[in-house]
């Protein structure tokens, strides 16, 4: 592949500045990628909320971070705005290329600002915060999920946030080719709205509320902080925080979440923009 031909990157950090594992993840996860295709993939991190940073629609795949604080309260502001301009971009890019689609993953806080922001379901704050190693459970549709196949049912991921994606609009959804692809458990004992936990919204644009670029030394670094340890004991006890610490060194919980997700999602990716070179 020439260097003109090269498969260019856009990470679109939501995280405000804040310390976090989630983008060491995907750096690395991308990192991997490139060492395993051997193709020359060029990578840019853009500082969404902090500096304003938005690509524009040039760039042949995109992951947007998860991120601290309210996805209630940026309505209206500048990196919104210009956010939601380059979403709008590729939306009217792959809908007028349709062979020639841009692939976009949105975690946690970016799945709650886009579905906000779309109106594909009910933004929230939860009773209380969700942290932890946690099983998500398949829909009908997620079963046969490309991203999600190579998973068990239910499957293991990374939880951590203080809102939430319930009453999703299906038909709204369905409309556009998308499904409802994992919810947060089921509770058929207790009156509340299951969470959602993943959407695909089309062939091209995917959302996940879980961290599927957390990894177990990652993870195992917030647990053992004394805040999250005191957080998860509260919420589910020590045992349940034992359990958690436990599944980190599980081949087949986080880390084969860790590593199914965001890999299939860049060769997805990378086989579509393969395909408009060759076109």
């Amino acid at each position: 592949m020439k260097s003109k031909d090269c498969v260019r990157i856009a990470v679109l950090d939501l995280n405000e500045g804040v310390p976090n594992e989630g983008m060491r993840g995907i750096r690395e996860l991308i990192a991997e990628f490139t060492a395993d295709t051997h193709l020359n993939i060029v990578c840019t991190v853009f500082d969404v909320r902090l500096k304003d940073e938005v690509p524009g629609p040039n760039y042949d795949i995109y992951i947007s971070s998860g991120g601290p604080g309210n996805p209630l309260e940026s309505e209206g502001t500048l990196w919104e705005q210009k956010y939601f301009t380059l979403m709008d971009a590729l939306h009217e890019h792959n809908a007028t290329y349709p062979h020639k689609k841009k692939h976009v993953l949105l975690i946690c806080h970016s799945f709650q600002l886009y579905c906000r922001y779309y109106g594909y379901a009910k933004v929230s704050k939860r009773k209380s915060t969700s942290f932890g190693v946690m099983p998500v459970h398949k829909t009908d549709e997620g079963i046969n999920e490309p991203l999600f196949q190579p998973l068990s049912d239910p499957f293991w991921a990374v939880d951590s946030r203080d809102y939430q994606i319930t009453e999703p609009d299906i038909e709204k959804i369905n409309k556009r080719g998308g499904a409802v692809l994992g919810i947060e458990k089921f509770r058929p004992h207790i009156d509340l709205e299951r969470a959602v936990m993943a959407i695909r919204f089309d062939d091209a644009f995917v959302g996940t509320q879980f961290h599927p670029e957390a990894d177990a030394p990652g993870i195992r670094m917030y647990l053992l902080r004394e805040d999250k340890k005191a957080l998860v004991i509260e919420k589910h006890g020590e045992k349940k925080y034992q359990d958690m610490l436990e599944h980190l060194d599980d081949p087949d919980k986080i880390m084969a979440t860790h590593q199914a997700i965001v890999p299939q999602f860049l060769a997805t990716g990378l086989q579509a923009h393969l395909i408009t070179l060759a076109s």
